[in-house]
């Protein structure tokens, strides 16, 4: 009886520390920002690589349950996490310790390899996120038909709404109003920024009810939004649901900033009419901005030089061709779903051969395309009780998101076989070209 019971402890004792380093895996990558879907096949994959039998999670915003399964026992863990801040430099390097995850992997050389991550500093220093930021509102402005002083004066504005989110998250103080006092603090500078450039030899008047919200569309929630439409589309609504009312409420909270300043200049919103150019010099410059606009966003994210250049050449590629496509009259919806479906495949193709998650790649390389301006106005125009702009601005915000989330999960279904089973034994992933690459070589971490 004694010996039965030795036995039956040093298994349990065996399966804890399996268990609690397979959930630190996975409340890491949660805490990273990606989905649910990437958090529970990295946790399947490092859990198959120590020995545990079946893995069961359920993975929300901010907590993971998980229970694992091995030598006839059994041990549910409840973890709770921080919200999200995203570090696409941690995705990429959680994801590639999880694919070199092989048997007889012990608990104490993955705890090891989660240590040196999560103690690695950020990729970029302060002044380079808040650049970042700077030049995707810039591109951003100019994409939604500003003219140089609205770029401007956007991107400056963000560079300061910026760096005063980055401030205030140090001090832990609730994100909402973080993200209400950044949004504020960017268009305040937006509105101040563009009435002196009008000063300058060239500068016209500026059109600041169709530009200024473009200086707070680095608060897009990106991740979260479309994390949460691929997570309901396979039909993880503790996920999908959580994601998306958290994003809903960051866009809220955002949009309050911004109509605290629209407010207090009297600014009716509205959009700007496409200015005249020719189509060479048209093309050119939303190439620029395309590409400028996707690196900024994936430098703010922590993405590695290499693998934001390749995101920016994907939104590059796909943004112009539905700019063209909806300049030629094609429907706005389609072109979108279109687009993000050419973003996807891209996406799928390169993160095989860098080495890099596909979600970094793809989530940049869509938000060029995000209607934030519009949902913006959208939220302003409510609260100001302007009931036909608010209707106007929502439903294009909507179809276009929606339209955006729908041409991920297509690309996702059809180059991703663990999508085609709805319920995937994670413990039992299919693998995959990058996994093999990884193994052949032996190298504990490819070089970037």
């Amino acid at each position: 009886m004694s010996a039965t019971n030795d036995t039956t402890g040093g298994r349990d004792a065996a399966l804890a520390a399996k268990s609690d380093a397979v959930c630190r895996m996975g409340s890491l990558m949660l805490s990273a920002g990606t989905g649910s879907y990437r958090v529970k096949a990295a946790m399947g994959r490092t859990a198959a690589g120590l020995g545990i039998e079946q893995l069961e999670a359920q993975v929300s915003l901010n907590e993971i349950v998980a229970t694992t399964r091995a030598d006839g026992t059994f041990r549910t863990q409840v973890l709770e996490v921080p919200v999200p801040v995203v570090n696409a430099d941690r995705i990429g390097e959680l994801m590639r310790v999880s694919l070199r995850a092989e048997s007889g992997s012990t608990p104490a050389e993955l705890q090891s390899e989660l240590d040196a991550i999560e103690t690695r500093r950020p990729l970029y220093p302060l002044p380079v996120v808040v650049a970042g930021a700077a030049l995707a509102c810039a591109a951003f402005a100019f994409l939604n038909n500003g003219r140089w002083q609205e770029c401007v004066a956007a991107g400056l504005g963000a560079g300061l709404g910026k760096l005063v989110q980055l401030t205030l998250r140090r001090f832990r103080l609730n994100q909402l109003a973080i993200v209400a006092l950044a949004a504020a603090v960017a268009c305040l500078s937006y509105m101040l920024f563009a009435g002196l450039l009008q000063w300058l030899p060239g500068g016209v008047s500026p059109a600041h009810e169709a530009a200024f919200t473009s200086a707070m569309l680095f608060l897009v929630p990106g991740f979260p939004l479309l994390t949460a439409a691929l997570d309901l589309a396979r039909f993880d609504f503790t996920s999908g649901v959580s994601r998306l009312l958290y994003s809903a409420m960051i866009t809220l909270a955002a949009a309050l900033g911004g109509w605290v300043v629209a407010w207090g200049f009297g600014l009716t919103l509205g959009e700007i009419e496409p200015t005249a150019l020719p189509a060479w010099l048209l093309l050119g410059l939303r190439l620029g901005a395309s590409f400028a606009g996707v690196f900024g966003f994936a430098v703010t994210f922590n993405t590695p030089l290499r693998v934001a250049s390749a995101a920016a050449v994907i939104g590059t590629v796909a943004n112009l061709g539905r700019l063209a496509a909806v300049d030629a009259g094609w429907n706005t919806l389609l072109c979108a779903a279109a687009a993000t479906t050419v973003v996807g495949l891209l996406a799928g193709w390169a993160s095989q051969r860098i080495l890099a998650p596909r979600i970094i790649l793809s989530v940049p390389a869509v938000l060029i395309m995000v209607p934030g301006a519009s949902t913006y106005r959208a939220l302003v125009a409510m609260i100001n009780k302007d009931a036909l702009n608010a209707l106007t601005n929502g439903m294009t915000a909507v179809g276009i998101v929606v339209s955006l989330a729908a041409g991920l999960a297509v690309a996702r279904m059809i180059t991703d076989p663990a999508w085609i089973s709805a319920n995937p034994a994670w413990t039992r992933m299919p693998r995959t070209r990058a996994q093999r690459e990884l193994r052949r070589s032996g190298s504990r971490r490819p070089p970037e």
